[in-house]
């Protein structure tokens, strides 16, 4: 089988090699990969600069989508043809997260899933929705569970509040996506004109250009009456954070999904009013697998379909990891093992 390999930092290092097929223990499902969707996370597991400790040769990715092939002894979930995609958080099955549930992330603890076939444990998958190519179902795992998560099951997203987005990456895209289908009004924010154009054309309410009001928040502000937003997924970190507290309303929720900006958070409880507004702030990384199950549900009922920015085949996966890096991304990135 075809799979790509990591030798050493860096992306002019991802190589595409024959490997043999894994063996498939009992428990474990043979799924040969139709596609994969590339995070933030995985182009800086290929660059070195988020774990020193990889183990090489080191296979990439952590969402991916396909078919079964086999099943091990015991595996009574899934029979060949059955289309599935990848649990990130592998032993997440169902409610809040523990230290036991949280041991096992594909594409950190044990490999990724860049290659034509992988073996996964049968509580590893989760049933690709109906309305979606492998492609789009790709793109699942990480971003758009973790938008699920936050608006959903913890921000308690309702009809009729107002939820405040950061650019044009793919958990961005999908907290639009969500919340326009839950009934939400949605603050968008972006670099450029062409980009607020598509995030418009995908539903947005309002979009506000930060290159021109640097002081994004009073913006935010201004279009809400004064009041602030109930809700915002802050994905850059450092350089956001502190205007993504001043732009929710009282009792409002902040999550924090991701750190493109920086991993510090330069808080002040007075400035950015954490205290006297009751303002939440949460940690946020994926869901779980029935958390999964639950957003699939919704995805097929609303007909919901992922923004792709790029399809690339596996023979470039340079080029894929290079339009990822560069940030001119709208939506996501995809590799195609088809």
């Amino acid at each position: 089988m075809k799979a790509v390999q990591l030798k050493s930092f860096g992306i002019d290092q991802l190589m595409v090699e024959e490997r043999e097929i894994p063996a498939l223990q009992a428990n474990e499902v043979l799924v040969n990969i139709k596609a994969v969707s590339l995070n933030y996370l995985d182009l800086i597991m290929v660059n070195g600069s988020f774990n020193k400790n990889v183990a090489f040769p080191y296979t990439p990715a952590s969402d991916g989508a396909g078919v079964v092939t086999a099943v091990g002894a015991g595996v009574t979930r899934w029979k060949p043809g059955d289309r599935v995609v990848i649990q990130y958080v592998q032993n997440w099955t169902k409610g809040r997260i523990d230290a036991e549930s949280n041991a096992v992330r594909v594409g950190w603890q044990i490999p990724g899933v860049m290659a034509e076939f992988v073996s996964i444990p049968e509580h590893g998958l989760v049933k690709a929705p109906e309305n979606l190519s492998f492609e789009e179902t790709a793109t699942l795992p990480i971003a758009a569970l973790t938008a699920w998560y936050a608006l959903i099951e913890q921000a308690g997203l309702r009809l009729g509040q107002t939820v405040l987005t950061q650019g044009t990456g793919g958990v961005s895209l999908f907290a639009l996506q969500i919340a326009k289908a839950a009934g939400a009004r949605v603050i968008a924010t972006t670099s450029s004109d062409e980009k607020a154009a598509r995030l418009k054309a995908l539903g947005a309410d309002a979009v506000i250009n930060y290159r021109q009001y640097p002081e994004w928040h009073q913006q935010v502000k201004a279009l809400t009456g004064g009041e602030g937003v109930d809700i915002t997924l802050d994905v850059a970190g450092e350089q956001t954070i502190g205007q993504s507290l001043l732009s929710v309303k009282e009792h409002g929720y902040v999550g924090t999904a991701g750190f493109i900006s920086g991993t510090a958070l330069p808080l002040d409880i007075m400035q950015h009013q954490i205290n006297m507004n009751f303002i939440r702030i949460q940690g946020l990384a994926v869901g779980s697998a029935e958390s999964f199950n639950a957003m699939n549900r919704a995805i097929t009922i609303n007909n919901i379909h992922p923004v792709i920015d790029k399809i690339y085949p596996l023979s470039q996966v340079q080029d894929a990891y290079r339009r990822l890096e560069s940030g001119q991304h709208i939506g996501k990135v995809v590799i195609s093992l088809a």
